[in-house]
Formats: C-alpha cells, sequence, structure tokens
C-alpha cells in the first residue's frame, strides 16, 4: 500500500505549478512509498498543459482530476475521494517542498500515527532566491490544520467528512476541518523540519482591489464558520467577539479606510513599498470588519 498521499489543488497558477509538482516528485522516499494526487479546479491558463508535461516526468504515481470551478473545499474532497495513501499530506499550489518533506511527516507519523503533522512553511516573494532551510520562530502559525503544511490520516478525514462544500468562498475552509478534528479528540504535533517555501510575491498597486475584494469574502466565510461552531476559538479567529467588532467600528468611525484609501497609490503595475504594503493590509483589515458587520445583520435577518 502507498504510505502517502501529496494533495494538492490549483486554479490559473501554471507559472508556478510546474516547479511544484517537480518539486513534488523530487523525494528521499522511495517512488512507489507515495504519491501526487492533483486537482485542476477549472483553470483557464496554461495549466493542462503544465500538467501534461507533469505526466511525463513523475517519478510517483500522479493522478489528475480535471473539473469546472467548485472552489477549493468541493476540490479538496475530489482529491481526497482518489486518494490511497495511509495519509494525506495537504499542500496549496504555491507551496514548494523540500526534498526530505514526505520523509519527514512519515517520521512524525510513525511515532504518533493518529495525529496531525503540522509542517514548517517559510514566507518567500521569490522562488527563485531562496534563504537557507532553517525555520524560524516567524514563520509560525498557530493554525491548528492548514492546508498549506500539514497531514492526517486519510480514514480520519473521511471519517469526519472532508471539506465542507458550503465554504464555496475563500478562506476557513481548512480551519473548520482542524476545528472538526480537534472536536474529535485527534492531537496534533509540530515538525519544523517538514518543511515548505511559501510563495508570497509582494502585492502590486494594481492588485489592491484584490486583496480588500478577498478580505470581504473571507468575513462572509467566517460568519459561516461562527455558525458552524459557535465557540470561542471561531469567534476569537474570526474577529467576532465584542472587543475586535467595537475597536472596529471605533476605527470606521474616525474614516481610517478612506484615510488609508487617500495614501495608497493609483492602479500600477509597479511593486508596493514596505510602508504601502502595511496600509494596504490595513485597508483590506478595513474591509474586512466592515463585511462582517455587513454580513452578520444578513445571516440573522
Amino acid at each position: 500500500m502507498i504510505a502517502t498521499t501529496i494533495q494538492l489543488c490549483t486554479y490559473n497558477r501554471a507559472t508556478l505549478l510546474e516547479r511544484v509538482l517537480e518539486a513534488a516528485f523530487d523525494q528521499t522516499v522511495p517512488d512507489n512509498a507515495y504519491e501526487v494526487v492533483l486537482v485542476d479546479d477549472g483553470s483557464s491558463d496554461e495549466t493542462p498543459s503544465v500538467i501534461e508535461r507533469a505526466r511525463l516526468r513523475a517519478t510517483c504515481p500522479f493522478t489528475v482530476v480535471s473539473q469546472a470551478n467548485r472552489g477549493l473545499a468541493a476540490a479538496r474532497n475530489a482529491g481526497i475521494a482518489l486518494a490511497t495513501g495511509e495519509r494525506i499530506i495537504f499542500i496549496d499550489d504555491d507551496v514548494l517542498v523540500l526534498p526530505n518533506f514526505v520523509q519527514e511527516h512519515m517520521r512524525s507519523a510513525a511515532a504518533r500515527p493518529g495525529a496531525i503533522v503540522r509542517g514548517g512553511a517559510i514566507e518567500v516573494e521569490s522562488l527563485d532566491e531562496l534563504p537557507p532551510p532553517v525555520w524560524g520562530i516567524k514563520d509560525y502559525s498557530g493554525n491548528y490544520f492548514w492546508t498549506t503544511n500539514v497531514s492526517a490520516p486519510l480514514g480520519t478525514i473521511r471519517a469526519i467528512g472532508g471539506f465542507d462544500e458550503s465554504f464555496s468562498e475563500y478562506g476557513w475552509e481548512d480551519i473548520d476541518v482542524g476545528l472538526r478534528l480537534r472536536a474529535a479528540g485527534v492531537k496534533a504535533v509540530f515538525n519544523p523540519r517538514a518543511l515548505v517555501y511559501h510563495f508570497k510575491p509582494r502585492p502590486r498597486a494594481s492588485s489592491i482591489e484584490g486583496l480588500v475584494a478577498q478580505a470581504k469574502a473571507k468575513a462572509r466565510t467566517a460568519v459561516a464558520l461562527a455558525r458552524l461552531h459557535p465557540h470561542w476559538r471561531a469567534y476569537l479567529a474570526t474577529g467576532i467577539n465584542p472587543a475586535q467588532r467595537r475597536l472596529a467600528a471605533w476605527r470606521r468611525g474616525l474614516g481610517l479606510a478612506d484615510r488609508l484609501r487617500a495614501r495608497l497609490p493609483d492602479r500600477s503595475e509597479r511593486e508596493l513599498t514596505s510602508r504601502e504594503l502595511r496600509l494596504s493590509r490595513a485597508l483590506a483589515n478595513e474591509a474586512y470588519f466592515e463585511e462582517l458587520e455587513r454580513a452578520l445583520r444578513a445571516a440573522s435577518s
């Protein structure tokens, strides 16, 4: 039996996908010890060509599902359905794994067979100039289950019903899985040597509105998460709590979003400076909380 499945989904990331797959194929474990299961969720770019080239280069079993765009949760479930490994490792299509990646997940799983294994992720702005593969505390994520780099027994994921496909917009679908796994008593361990590079290019001025739109989508799915998990973990993670909502309301009263917009550049293709990046993230945060209030009102009406 194949020990491990690497599962990833992709959507219009042809320029990244080739390198992501090459890294997934280049592992220190035997080629018959693991497989790669890719779901193409309706890409309209050169992704099909990338996949065909990858088929020729694959050194391990490589399964591809091509489907109409249905969102990440549905795409994950399509991958889970075809996985055959005893353990399934989730990564994203902007993640470059190290050669010992599968080996380290398997090593942690051997010590704690029923546990979630969380790996380390180093954020990089370029995949051509990578820092030394040494995880540091600045790269830490407190998420219990974060599909950038996480594994669990395949049977456990199937037993909880996989991903909730009602999360059709961006955000929180993996946090929902983590909360359900935690409620089921599944423990988690962290292995900083199960390491990936997570590609996070510096946004350009033209992408500011995209950041804002993504934040609004995440606010809408946050309400769905809190409805499914009405307890403090969800309320704290999503900002649906009195302290954060009052602080956001106070900032809205000061017109902070308009002030931030006035200090940001017009749409252009140049990269944002560090200061502009901080301002853009602050603007996205304001958009998140403003949309959160709208979504909460809509949910209660």
